[in-house]
């Protein structure tokens, strides 16, 4: 199953293209230049795979939480070219990224995921390993860093830069481990989705939906002065 991820809902814009067995990935820090570099970078990775959207069976995007204009930058840039190749589209949670790195890297079988959501809060979900895909047990919700509580019982992975901007989270009472480095990965954007795919969650184009769990998108003039983020 021949697929084409990108992700652009942080400060990194991660593309890869993969049949399962193998996978091309590029990263690179990209912050605001991401709606300039993605379809180049898109175009570099087919071409070295030797594949044109045509030959895909679906496109995946990472749907967020993250930044709100990446976030929409994917999932537009995923809805072009799905609807002219005639091709799928598959959204996948940020969050859920983040496990699926970390199960691929070490086997980790319950991963805690923190993004920095800015303006003093930050995006989590939960996950757990069932089979060979993923229960979600915390919901992806943006929370401030004081309100972080891991689930009951176990213990977990925690993954995400929401382990960086507030190094205090690493503390919390059930964490195994923490890797602050952490961001969301096309390579494992496109490993969830060819389990979705293949159970036939993938949908048209025109009604692929990025994931917003923040409905707030600008900022008063206040917080502006202040320094504060989306």
């Amino acid at each position: 199953m021949r697929i084409l991820a990108f992700d652009t809902s942080t400060a990194w814009m991660s593309v890869a293209v993969g049949d399962g067995a193998s996978w091309r990935v590029h990263a690179e820090q990209t912050g605001s230049a991401a709606s300039e570099k993605l379809l180049p970078a898109i175009d570099a990775m087919l071409r070295a795979a030797g594949l044109g959207l045509a030959d895909l069976d679906a496109i995946a995007f990472g749907a967020g939480p993250g930044a709100f204009t990446g976030v929409r930058l994917a999932c537009s840039v995923a809805q072009g070219l799905a609807f002219g190749a005639v091709v799928p589209v598959v959204a996948v949670p940020t969050l859920a990224a983040l496990a699926q790195a970390a199960w691929r890297e070490r086997r980790a079988p319950r991963v805690f995921a923190c993004l920095d959501a800015r303006m003093r809060e930050v995006y989590v979900a939960a996950y757990e390993r069932t089979g060979d895909g993923w229960r979600a047990v915390i919901d992806p919700d943006v929370v401030k860093p004081d309100a972080v509580a891991l689930p009951a019982g176990g213990t977990w992975d925690g993954e995400g830069d929401g382990f960086a901007a507030y190094p205090s989270l690493a503390a919390l009472d059930g964490l195994a481990r923490v890797n602050a480095a952490a961001v969301p990965d096309a390579r494992a954007i496109g490993e969830l989705a060819q389990g979705d795919v293949a159970a036939g969650r993938a949908v048209r184009a025109e009604d692929a939906r990025p994931l917003y769990v923040r409905h707030r998108v600008a900022l008063t003039t206040a917080e502006r002065d202040a320094g504060a983020r989306l």
